[in-house]
């Protein structure tokens, strides 16, 4: 009965969030935002604890966490900002293929040339994936159809949640 519940919530979820795809964004990003928050938080307090031992590392992890302060903050309150951070790693994920790709072809790198050749298509669909992505609404789109998926195949699934082995004891 659980994961029939689970399932629609799930599913009632990615329906309201195909209807209101910003309402799915915004969740995210704070739900992410507040992540990267914590970790910039911890990065912060780690970076002043270092300081005694290694100046060095202590600055390098005060910095990052500075920095990751800021952004969880920024993605907290400005959905935007994350749409526009996923976007951007996929077109780097892309750009990385692609000069990946190009390095195989010129050393044909397993055997054949069209290893690296795979690797710049997959690279050039990453990148232009990746501009879909930084549209907030699609993104939103794409979190919906996600929780209606997953709701669907809960609901279609004919195996029971187990319950794992250290919540029996």
């Amino acid at each position: 009965m659980q994961k029939t519940g689970t399932a629609l919530v799930l599913i009632i979820l990615g329906l309201m969030v195909l209807v209101f795809p910003m309402l799915g964004l915004v969740a995210a990003s704070v739900i992410y935002g507040f992540l990267i928050l914590l970790l910039g938080i911890g990065l912060v307090v780690a970076g002043l604890w270092e300081m005694g031992e290694s100046a060095g590392l202590g600055i390098v992890e005060l910095l990052l966490g500075i920095i990751a302060v800021v952004l969880g903050i920024a993605c907290i309150f400005n959905p935007d900002l994350f749409s526009w951070i996923v976007g951007f790693l996929a077109w780097i994920i892309g750009l990385l293929l692609i000069i990946a790709g190009i390095v195989g072809v010129v050393l044909k790198s397993g055997g054949s040339r069209w290893n690296g050749v795979v690797g710049i298509v997959i690279g050039l669909l990453f990148m232009a994936f990746g501009q879909f992505l930084a549209n907030p609404v699609i993104l939103g789109i794409l979190i919906g159809l996600w929780l209606l998926i997953t709701g669907v195949r809960m609901l279609a699934s004919k195996e029971t949640m187990s319950v794992p082995e250290f919540e029996k004891m």
